[in-house]
């Protein structure tokens, strides 16, 4: 005989089923921060105005984020053409300079992993996506009119 038999099996303890929160619905924020991330993290940002007008003049840029704090209209008026004239998505964000620095990566991350001196930029250019994300589906997305 073996143990299989003669021993009764105990029923499995009823498992309470783990609830997994949801990922928060993907905002403008969140999808722009997530891009310039993605985008930092394969080295293809162009940061300031001086690399973002290369990049934007040369056509290598799919994506213009500028901020609408900026204090100078030239900036934002030269910016803007650049844009029109060869057809590269514009994306105005409502954040200070330093917010939109830090998202870009022109920072630095102490120990508790916080940002330090972190360097106030208007205008980013992205000039490759790097990997597909949700943040570039939702921002492709807002440009066809579907958000």
């Amino acid at each position: 005989m073996s143990d299989d038999e003669s021993t009764p099996t105990p029923a499995p303890a009823a498992e309470t089923p783990v609830l997994a929160t949801p990922p928060p619905a993907m905002d403008l924020f969140s999808a722009v921060k997530d891009v310039l991330k993605k985008a930092l993290i394969s080295n293809k940002l162009a940061r300031g105005i001086h690399e973002s007008a290369k990049a934007l003049d040369r056509r290598q840029a799919m994506l213009c984020v500028l901020s609408t704090k900026c204090d100078e209209p030239a900036y934002t008026r030269l910016v803007e053409a650049l844009c029109t004239e060869h057809s590269i998505h514009l994306l105005k964000v409502d954040v200070e300079a330093k917010t939109l620095g830090e998202w870009a990566g022109l920072c630095t991350i102490d120990k508790e992993g916080k940002a330090r001196k972190v360097v106030p930029c208007s205008c980013v250019v992205v000039k490759e996506y790097g990997e597909d994300s949700e943040g570039v589906d939702y921002i492709l997305n807002h440009f066809k009119g579907g958000q």
